[in-house]
């Protein structure tokens, strides 16, 4: 499975497991959506839901693989 990096305003990284298209549409998605809307995604190390503010986002970038 394809997994992306999100790098977030805190200085966090998070690796999910998702395409940068699927993880773009998620935050986009959740940006349109009424206020406290969350991008829900997959973390890749321990397969937990993860859920993200779309305003927190700095960087998307595909992982190599």
């Amino acid at each position: 499975m394809a997994t992306t990096t999100l790098l977030l305003a805190t200085g966090d990284q998070v690796e999910v497991d998702a395409t940068v298209d699927e993880v773009v549409k998620a935050l986009e998605d959740a940006a349109r959506s009424s206020p406290g809307t969350l991008a829900r995604l997959m973390q890749s190390e321990t397969g937990e839901p993860l859920a993200v503010n779309a305003t927190q986002v700095v960087t998307v970038r595909a992982d190599d693989g």
